[in-house]
C-alpha cells in the first residue's frame, strides 16, 4: 500500500479536520499531552496558523494518519517539534523520507517529539536517538 504524506495548508483545516481528529485525538489519549492541551486546543494551533498540519493518504485517497508540527527556531537549528501523531503518518522509510523533504522545505535542520518508549524503539530505524529527558512539576 502506497502512502503519500502531505501539509495541509491553513486555509483548508476545517475541511480536513473530520478525516484527521480521531487519529490525532487517539494520538493525546495514549500520550501525556492532554496535562498541557486537548484536541481543540490542536485544532485552534491548527486553524490559526501556529501550528502546521500533516496527513498520510492511501492510494484510495484514504487519510490513515495525521500530526501536527510546531517550529521552533533557536541560534544552531530550526526544530520541527512533533506536538501529536497518530495513525500510520510514519510506517516505513519512504515515508520518512517524505516527511523529511516535507519539514526540510519549510526550513527544518531537525526533527524532535516527545514518545511514548515503544514509538522510541520504532523510531531508532529511522536513527533518531534519545535525547534529554523532559522533568516537569506544576507550579
Amino acid at each position: 500500500m502506497s502512502i503519500q504524506i502531505q501539509h495541509v495548508d491553513t486555509p483548508y483545516v476545517q475541511q480536513v479536520w473530520p478525516f484527521v481528529e480521531d487519529h490525532l485525538s487517539a494520538a493525546l489519549d495514549k500520550g501525556n499531552a492532554p496535562a498541557d492541551y486537548n484536541i481543540h486546543h490542536v485544532q485552534m494551533f491548527l486553524t490559526t496558523g501556529q501550528w502546521m498540519l500533516l496527513v498520510a493518504v492511501n492510494e484510495d485517497k484514504t487519510v490513515v494518519g495525521a500530526g501536527t508540527v510546531s517550529f521552533i527556531s533557536y541560534p544552531l537549528n530550526r526544530v520541527a517539534f512533533f506536538t501529536a501523531i497518530g495513525g500510520r503518518l510514519i510506517t516505513g522509510e519512504d515515508t520518512f523520507e517524505q516527511l523529511k523533504a516535507l519539514l526540510k522545505h519549510r526550513g527544518a535542520t531537525k526533527i524532535q517529539g516527545l514518545v511514548r518508549p515503544a514509538m522510541e524503539r520504532f523510531l531508532e530505524k529511522f536513527d533518531f536517538t534519545a535525547g534529554n529527558k523532559l522533568v516537569e512539576v506544576m507550579l
